[in-house]
């Protein structure tokens, strides 16, 4: 859906007299792919756990190897502050010299944010709480295991593949990239396989997806799961590197799921070893690969497979190649990934080098589904060099965490010197929820979390303490920025009266077939954003280009399609009772026109119409 000209013109005039802007008008950076401009308004929210906090086992929590909200749970308060809930995915616990028998589980938590756009002294704007702690088990309540699969160990389960396990034949699993599902079902994407997990809310295994054979490691000509990282008094593979799949530690490190929930995406962490991956830094291997699984059916479907090249940098004389540590779909061809450096950070070498978060656009990239790059035996960049017929996604970097600037507004800093301020070196997690701000709808909170190894003086794991000889909190960043193409909608302030002084904004219904819009005429909600002067009882009507009318409202009646319809387009919730005036409606290909009045005084309104997924 696209404005008309009429709205466009209105926003121009409205900013003209000075409307209402976005919370940090003012932009730290910008990223532009194809015709889609990100913008970034800057930190705007810090928050912390202690290093040495426990889950409900009483097992060291284990920071932010991936996060994301529960559907639905996200909600504006009246006064400005946010409130959510939260699951967290710790990796496969505190491991140093070798692999633990640590049960992989993911964290539940409650999550207030109170935005502070200038910055501040304290570092407490996002507040955590823990809820709960699950752990993954099999059907019958068997734990899973993060000891590192033996070298040409799998175990066998009715109705899956062939699975990874440790010599103790539990399955292995090293929890990454997380998706929460409506129903409190979770996907999880995992370092061994690397494989795509599906778990029931209580954490009890559901399914696998096992990705093309290109991406799964191989020893000896036969599946090999194991990352060079045995336990203790178990033997290395043999070779200590895979022959082709997955680089050691390098498997389906980001995961996220399509806002219209029909597709899932999977990222792998740095290039396949017949790819140029060679693990460490090298420049060889940054021609990884991103998959899309459509899951709309009840079989997960491999309809996307395309070359995400990794962003590189220097360090000294070398070119290195920072690898991905997330991703999150902003709609089904755009998406963000996080990259970072290694080796720099809280506890190591102070000053990182690069840690950013970029914006892929894979529409015009090459889909390699059902092609011989599927397999082990045609690389797509042999030796790091891409294949001369194969089209990359198109990048851009988006938000850089290292701005030494925006991180001192709240006493951070990224080096020289290192205490429990500077940066930590893992930055693996990222969210993105709404700011509900009606003067900026495409307007998000871009969240950022930590992983910090579990990093601790105070440690416990697997029934022994630990001193891990520093202590790493766990942190969440979090930017404010404008994702325009994220959320599908038209928006237009103005005074709204009666007769010819009723507010008029156009919209185009685009394409082939009908879509389900959100037609909102907004009055009382606005006092909870500041608006003085707000239209007391506003109404709208909904006519088609020839002038019929399709359909009209006064008060929108506290439905629960159309509170639903609201939560699902991203829009501000209405309040209970409110004399604010909504239409859920299936419109046609065409030109439609939204007349919004004022029953009784005008007063200051907004018209919005939202195309929903």
């Amino acid at each position: 859906m696209h404005s008309s000209l009429r709205v466009f013109r209105t926003l121009l005039s409205l900013l003209a007299v000075g409307a209402t802007l976005p919370l940090s008008a003012q932009p730290v950076s910008t990223a532009r792919v194809g015709s889609s401009l990100f913008v970034n308004h800057g930190l705007v929210g810090v928050g912390r756990i202690p290093a040495s906090a426990r889950d409900r086992f009483g097992e060291t929590f284990g920071s932010f190897s991936a996060f994301a909200f529960q559907p639905g749970s996200w909600t504006r308060q009246p006064d400005g502050w946010y409130t959510g809930t939260l699951f967290a995915q710790p990796d496969r616990g505190y491991n140093v010299n070798a692999t633990l028998n640590y049960t992989p589980r993911v964290y539940r938590l409650n999550l207030v944010f109170r935005p502070a756009p200038a910055g501040a002294a304290s570092q407490d704007q996002v507040g955590l709480t823990l809820i709960d702690t699950i752990k993954y088990t099999e059907a019958d309540g068997t734990p899973l295991t993060s000891f590192d699969p033996g070298s040409n160990t799998s175990a066998s389960r009715t109705g899956f593949p062939v699975l990874p396990a440790a010599f103790n034949n539990r399955i292995s699993l090293d929890a990454e990239g997380i998706v929460v599902n409506a129903d409190g079902s979770l996907w999880v994407s995992d370092e061994y396989g690397p494989y795509i997990w599906r778990f029931g809310a209580d954490g009890k295994l559901l399914s696998a997806i096992r990705p093309p054979e290109a991406l799964v490691g191989k020893r000896n000509g036969a599946d090999s799961f194991s990352s060079n990282n045995s336990p203790a008094g178990q033997p290395a593979p043999s070779p200590a590197n895979p022959v082709t799949g997955r680089q050691n530690n390098q498997g389906l490190e980001g995961l996220s799921v399509s806002p219209d929930g029909r597709t899932l995406f999977a990222l792998l962490q740095s290039a396949a070893r017949q790819d140029g991956g060679t693990g460490g830094t090298s420049a060889t291997r940054f021609n990884t690969r991103l998959l899309a699984y459509d899951i709309s059916g009840p079989s997960p479907v491999l309809r996307g497979h395309y070359v995400v090249q990794l962003p590189t940098f220097t360090s000294g004389t070398s070119t290195l190649v920072a690898a991905q540590s997330e991703m999150l779909a902003l709609n089904n061809t755009q998406f963000l990934v996080l990259a970072r450096d290694s080796g720099n950070g809280r506890g190591l070498n102070p000053t990182s080098r690069y840690r950013n978060v970029l914006v892929y656009d894979v529409a015009a990239a090459t889909n390699l589904v059902g092609t011989e790059f599927e397999t082990a035996g045609r690389p797509v960049a042999p030796n790091g060099v891409l294949d001369a017929g194969i089209r990359p996604a198109a990048r851009s970097e988006f938000v850089n965490l290292n701005v030494s600037s925006d991180l001192a507004r709240f006493g951070l800093k990224n080096g020289p010197t290192d205490d429990a301020n500077n940066l930590s070196e893992k930055w693996e997690a990222l969210a993105l929820m709404p700011a509900l701000d009606p003067f900026a709808p495409d307007d998000y909170f871009l969240f950022i979390g930590n992983d910090n190894d579990f990093q601790t003086t105070d440690g416990f794991h697997d029934g022994a303490s630990y001193n891990a000889g520093v202590d790493n909190d766990s942190m969440v960043l979090v930017y404010r920025v404008s994702l325009p193409g994220r959320l599908l909608n038209v928006s237009s302030r103005g005074r709204l009266g009666a007769g010819a002084d009723a507010h008029i904004v156009g919209f185009v219904v685009s394409g082939a077939r009908p879509k389900t819009v959100l037609v909102r005429g907004v009055g009382p909600a606005l006092g909870a954003f500041g608006v003085t002067g707000a239209a007391f009882d506003p109404s709208i009507q909904v006519f088609s280009s020839t002038g019929s009318l399709v359909a009209a409202n006064d008060n929108w009646g506290d439905l629960s399609s159309l509170a639903d319809a609201s939560q699902r387009a991203g829009a501000f919730p209405l309040a209970l009772g409110s004399r604010d005036a909504a239409l859920l409606l299936n419109l046609g290909p065409g030109n439609y026109t939204v007349v919004a009045s004022a029953t009784g005084p005008s007063g200051i309104g907004l018209v919005e119409v939202y195309e929903l997924p």
